[in-house]
């Protein structure tokens, strides 16, 4: 047999279900060869559709899709989708066509080095030079796709080596073991949640990828310890369970991020960093922070592991929950404010019934529509921040979005490839009316193939998320707006329903005709994204107006109009540090300015103490104005709670806010003349 007959012999023997791609002229051996090969090939009307209809699929199966283009533009194109499954852990096998070798080396039609190209979007990439070595390659691509953390492995075939002769076979698979978590990590691991006053589970993407939410579940409901689901890990934990603190990951400071400043220990379960960096929940590192996971950590600087369990994270929890059986949890008063907090914010619009609509209202809508086991693939836009809040589900692996990556034009090919997945449930993609643009030829894909999608478009006629951050960060915005077709006749057009909802009496009803209308449906409705400042202004009040009451009285910041207290208070994050804890040691660059609210802290200058503060005080101010070597060493008496300021984040708020640092110099120079008088 020829060489691309062997590579699909292969990929049939590693159990690949699917092509998806588009043919060009470079990959033509490997599509006539389909012919006689029982994957099925899905044609594709871009590439980049392609790769996220295989990014879904490998989400939901755990096991690997290919996504196909020729070389050149067809390659490039494949790029944007790959990136995102590798980067959310997606397993995936790219195939490229590529030129004959006997022209690789030069300037050549459409030719580059694609495996250069992908390098940076994929765990593993070749180059077939020898058909001989297909076998190889196809089974280490796969087991590497498929290896905690999965991701993309990209296969190049050059068009002469794909008509070679070969008498390889397949190299049969075999699955890969995974190893149990190490007693003595078990132990050091048990004893710090065991000793710990307010220990909190942070689940992510990793507890999806290998199918441990029973565990993590049966783990924290035995020792009564609070759990919060990043975005990816949606689902891990029920959020019908009164230990749940829903999702973790906004941009903003959340009620979930409070209650993580509260906590003193984090058992970060499957946790991926690119998920919801550490620098937002442990700057300062002054929490515990155990590592349950296949991988190791990561290096971060706010990521300074205390314990860390490596191995199968079934496993490992259930290990650990033998060591701290019979252990204390926390006072559910140290939580459950938070919960309920979150609890009155999702249903503040339930019985809205105008237009433009709420998109709290919709999403209410959707999950009263849609049962647990339903996807929903949220597009990137203003709208992924409503969804990665607000919509909730009881099931592991129901709600994807594009994270780590964090691209638009996701989430109308991923609900296609969830119908791949699992054709028996519902799949619905929930846009804005501009990341829907950027896919929208797949549409014709839904149809032809069949896959009774719904495409839910929220429509505002401007890049929202851009304008909402534009205006949170500078109040103005800038070349945001754009014009739309009419959704309705486009999705007609294509063959499909088309439905304009006209207010959020009338949601219900449109859910319920596009679902059981026999084929794929666009559903279009006027959102109201006059919620988003509205947000916005709401989290910077957690809790920050006790703050900037506190704030009035520190010397740097009297005088202060409250406004401007206002947003330093909200730039700030709460700590709780333990007795004998170092805030900063004399001679350290000067990064963060404290404010005490409880407890007391010692001051030391040379061995020597020269002063105590206590609840109301604040130490090294400088820190919000330079980086100069500490004059002192502060430390905790006992244990304290503080807010904190970064200083660098303090003057990137001034330099976006020029009318802050003048009201801020006037205030300094009033107090140097007043001390001058």
């Amino acid at each position: 047999m020829k060489a691309s007959d062997l590579l699909l012999r292969c990929l049939e023997a590693e159990g690949i279900e699917y092509i998806f791609g588009v043919p060009g002229e470079e990959n033509a051996d490997v599509m006539i060869s389909l012919l006689d090969s029982k994957i099925e090939f899905v044609v594709c009307r871009h590439e980049q559709a392609a790769a996220f209809i295989c990014d879904v699929y490998g989400r939901l199966t755990g096991k690997p899709a290919v996504c196909l283009g020729t070389l050149g533009p067809g390659a490039t194109n494949l790029l944007t989708g790959v990136g995102d499954a590798n980067m959310d852990r997606a397993p995936c096998i790219v195939l490229t066509g590529q030129a004959a070798t006997t022209r690789c080396h030069k300037e050549s039609h459409q030719v580059m080095d694609l495996v250069k190209t992908f390098e940076q979007c994929v765990k593993w990439g070749i180059q077939i030079l020898h058909p001989d070595s297909i076998p190889e390659i196809v089974r280490k691509a796969v087991r590497l796709a498929t290896t905690d953390k999965y991701g993309a492995c990209h296969i190049d075939l050059p068009e002469d080596i794909a008509k070679l002769p070969t008498f390889a076979q397949p190299i049969p698979p075999r699955p890969v073991p995974r190893s149990a978590p190490n007693a003595g990590a078990v132990a050091e691991a048990a004893e710090l949640i065991r000793n710990a006053k307010f220990p909190v589970i942070l689940t992510g993407n990793g507890t999806l990828r290998n199918k441990a939410s029973d565990q993590l579940r049966a783990f924290a409901r035995q020792n009564q310890i609070p759990v919060l689901n990043t975005f990816m890990g949606k689902g891990g934990f029920p959020p019908s369970d009164p230990l749940c603190l829903f999702t973790i990951g906004l941009g903003a400071r959340d009620w979930t991020v409070a209650c993580v400043e509260n906590s003193d220990c984090v058992i970060a379960v499957g946790f991926d960093m690119v998920e919801y960096h550490p620098a937002s929940w442990n700057r300062g590192n002054e929490k515990a922070i155990v590592h349950v996971d296949q991988s190791q950590a990561e290096i971060d600087e706010n990521y300074r592991t205390s314990a860390e369990l490596i191995g199968d994270i079934g496993e490992s929890l259930d290990a650990l929950a033998a060591a701290t059986k019979g252990m204390t949890g926390p006072s559910p008063d140290k939580y459950t404010p938070f919960r309920d907090q979150m609890l009155a914010d999702f249903h503040a619009h339930d019985d809205d019934t105008g237009a433009p609509i709420a998109p709290q209202k919709v999403l209410h809508e959707v999950r009263q529509y849609l049962d647990d086991r339903d996807i929903v693939c949220s597009d990137v836009g203003a709208h992924k921040m409503w969804i990665a809040r607000y919509l909730q589900t009881e099931e592991p692996n129901t709600i994807h979005i594009s994270n780590g990556f964090c691209s638009m034009g996701f989430a109308l090919p991923g609900a296609i490839g969830a119908k791949y997945a699992h054709p028996d449930r519902r799949s619905l993609a929930i846009c804005g009316d501009g990341g829907v643009m950027m896919n929208i030829q797949d549409l014709e894909t839904a149809v032809r193939e069949k896959k009774n999608i719904v495409v839910m478009v929220w429509e505002d006629s401007q890049y929202g998320l851009i304008k909402w951050k534009q205006t949170a960060a500078y109040g103005q915005w800038s070349h945001i707006d754009f014009t739309n077709p009419d959704f309705v006749m486009l999705a007609e057009a294509f063959g499909m329903k088309g439905i304009r909802v006209p207010n959020a009496e009338s949601l219900a009803g449109a859910l319920e005709e596009a679902f059981t209308c026999g084929k794929p449906a666009l559903i279009v409705l006027p959102i109201d994204y006059s919620e988003n400042m509205k947000l916005t202004a709401a989290l910077k009040e957690i809790p920050a107006s006790e703050v900037c009451e506190a704030l009035a009285d520190i010397d740097m910041f009297k005088g202060l109009p409250r406004p401007y207290r206002d947003a330093i208070a909200g730039a700030m994050e709460s700590r709780t540090i333990r007795a004998g804890a170092t805030l900063f040691s004399q001679g350290d660059p000067s990064r963060e300015l404290w404010l005490i609210h409880e407890g007391e802290v010692k001051v030391e200058k040379d061995g020597a103490e020269v002063a105590r503060v206590g609840a109301g005080g604040a130490v090294g101010e400088m820190a919000a104005l330079s980086e100069a070597a500490r004059s002192a060493t502060v430390t905790a008496v006992g244990e304290v709670t503080a807010s904190v300021l970064d200083g660098a984040e303090f003057r990137a708020l001034v330099a976006a806010q020029p009318q802050m640092g003048l009201a801020l110099a006037q205030v300094l120079a009033e107090r140097l003349a007043s001390q001058a008088g």
